[in-house]
């Protein structure tokens, strides 16, 4: 079973992380920010991974500790999850619409960090939750995760949409990244012979 459990304390916040690679889907979250709830949902539905995550952090403050934590910690909690690499598909893209709102997502487990987001919201707010921390959660992602992403919502005119077109094709590009390649024959998906 690939699974992995990640603690994260700071003064800031205190995260708890546990993943199944190979999941259904199913998602347990107590975050103290709704929406972003609602977006790690997409991500374990789509993906086929079970995720829970339980976190306090300073949302009297603002939601943006909590959201870049979990983010950092559900990195470290995938990297762990998924071992040494061999045998996966390495590479994962995805195109979701949402009515009139179409994102793409393309990953790369390469062991380089690295984020290219392109997403112009139509609102800096959805409901209480601030669109910019869509990108920080990714960030955190990211570098800890050790992972190539590029995330462009190609359109959309409601905010909500958009965000969730780029969630639920994050869900489904890390699914095929992190999908074993029989082909691959247990081989390590690099001509470096590392990632």
């Amino acid at each position: 079973m690939r699974t992995a459990q990640v603690e994260r304390n700071t003064l800031e916040t205190q995260i708890k992380i546990s993943v199944n690679l190979d999941g259904t889907g199913e998602a347990k979250l107590n975050t103290g920010v709704p929406f972003f709830e609602h977006m790690l949902d997409q991500i374990a539905r789509h993906g086929l991974i079970d995720i829970d995550i339980q976190a306090n952090g300073d949302t009297h403050i603002d939601d943006h500790h909590t959201v870049e934590d979990i983010g950092i910690a559900l990195g470290q909690a995938i990297r762990q999850a998924v071992g040494d690499k061999k045998g996966i598909t390495r590479y994962g893209h995805a195109y979701v619409p949402l009515d009139e709102s179409l994102s793409r997502v393309v990953i790369d487990l390469s062991g380089r960090p690295g984020l290219v987001f392109n997403a112009n919201f139509t609102r800096a707010q959805i409901g209480q939750f601030e669109t910019e921390l869509v990108s920080e959660f990714f960030q955190g992602f990211v570098n800890h995760a050790q992972a190539t992403l590029h995330i462009d919502n190609i359109r959309g005119q409601n905010a909500h949409h958009q965000a969730e077109t780029i969630f639920k094709a994050f869900g489904r590009a890390l699914r095929m990244a992190l999908s074993d390649d029989p082909r691959m024959g247990g081989q390590l998906p690099s001509t470096k012979g590392s990632l």
